[in-house]
């Protein structure tokens, strides 16, 4: 799977990040401070990330940034992506199963290696749920992005 990294500074599991999804066999493109080419503030290098989901160049990205919380928000700026701050696997495995989330978002401060391995495995054992009311839901979300309604 193609999978779009983005860090805002290359600490805590930064690198790990990206071993460990190159040890899964993930195809990875890399933005903010693990690319040398790109800016590396949180909100620009998660919404390049995002942007590569909502268009299609990755099938799946994760954002990162001191607590996550601003990667996460702005990757939820772009249309059509979902992204969650998972600070462990149950969060995750709840993320991708009840919010169809294709960002992950992480904290680069408190996200511990062993953490993020269980997250990871979480993640990409999750699949979004088929249940109507689930999905009725994430609908929602598409109708909440075109807002107002003409």
């Amino acid at each position: 799977m193609r999978i779009s990294v983005a860090a805002d500074e290359y600490v805590g599991v930064a690198g790990e990040l990206v071993a460990e999804l190159g040890r899964r066999g993930h195809d990875t493109v890399l933005h903010g401070a693990l690319s040398e080419a790109e800016r590396d503030d949180w909100a620009w290098a998660s919404e390049a990330a995002a942007r590569d989901v909502a268009e299609g160049r990755a099938e799946q990205a994760i954002v990162c940034c001191w607590t996550g919380t601003g990667a996460s928000i702005a990757a939820n700026k772009v249309h059509g992506v979902r992204a969650a701050l998972c600070a462990d696997a149950s969060t995750a495995a709840g993320a991708r199963t009840w919010n169809d989330a294709n960002v992950l978002a992480l904290s680069l401060r408190s996200t511990s290696q062993a953490e993020l391995r269980e997250i990871l495995d979480a993640w990409f054992a999750g699949a979004p749920s088929a249940d109507a009311d689930d999905r009725a839901n994430i609908e929602h979300l598409t109708a909440i992005e075109r807002w107002p309604l003409t």
